[in-house]
């Protein structure tokens, strides 16, 4: 007779990078302030969507803004890199106070902490490297890594689950996010534990409105929610 554990171990963890793990003071919107200026746009049209699809795949957004205009958005994607890739190489990112701890915590509990973005991989590597953390988990993910689509889909949640091997059910994946995209994501991957964090985008009401079952003041809480929750 097959038995099921009441509360299984959540071990793999899944965590957004800028405004769940890392601060980036707001470079979102000034690297789309300043692709818009490189093509010509007008940046205020543009920066209330933007705000409002924090989290979602930026080759998405651009896509949308451009009324599905491929090669307009490519190049829009690619200023927008550029220009975050700069701002990242003068210095104004850092890590979000414990969350390299954190992270740390998770893993001696056992856990595999992945760390997924909606930025491409070359921007993914700079901030990685900006802050030091290229050792700091074994698997980062891109839209790219998981057939090119990011937020709100579920496929960087479901490629950390099939990379990893890490546990043998969705339920037990743990997601941690920012934003309204983090939440869905989370949702729509199966995932047992959709945490939204207060640190970045969106707030409690939004994110609980996306399907958060939980709602912290930041992702250094936790390792202590993933342990209450198992007891």
């Amino acid at each position: 007779m097959n038995t099921v554990t009441e509360n299984p171990k959540h071990d793999l963890v899944v965590l957004d990078m800028a405004g769940t793990t890392v601060a980036d003071g707001g470079l979102v919107e000034q690297a789309f302030t300043a692709a818009a200026e490189r093509l010509g746009e007008d940046p205020a049209t543009m920066i209330d969507y933007v705000r409002a699809t924090m989290g979602e795949s930026k080759i998405s957004v651009f896509l949308h803004l451009f009324g599905g205009d491929e090669t307009r958005a490519k190049e829009a994607n690619l200023a927008f890199e550029a220009a975050y890739g700069e701002l990242v190489d003068g210095g104004l990112i850092a890590p979000l106070p414990g969350a390299a701890e954190a992270v740390a915590a998770l893993r001696d509990q056992g856990r595999t902490v992945v760390l997924t973005t909606g930025f491409a991989r070359v921007t993914q590597d700079a901030i990685l490297d900006a802050l030091g953390w290229r050792d700091l988990v074994g698997l980062t993910l891109c839209p790219a890594d998981a057939g090119g689509r990011g937020r709100p889909y579920p496929d960087m949640v479901l490629a950390a689950f099939l990379r990893t091997g890490a546990v043998d059910d969705v339920r037990r994946i743990v997601v941690a996010g920012d934003t309204s995209y983090d939440m869905l994501s989370g949702v729509r991957s199966g995932a047992g534990i959709v945490a939204g964090v207060l640190t970045g985008a969106h707030d409690e009401a939004a994110l609980r409105a996306h399907g958060a079952t939980h709602v912290l003041a930041s992702v250094a809480e936790l390792p202590t929610l993933v342990q209450e929750f198992e007891a």
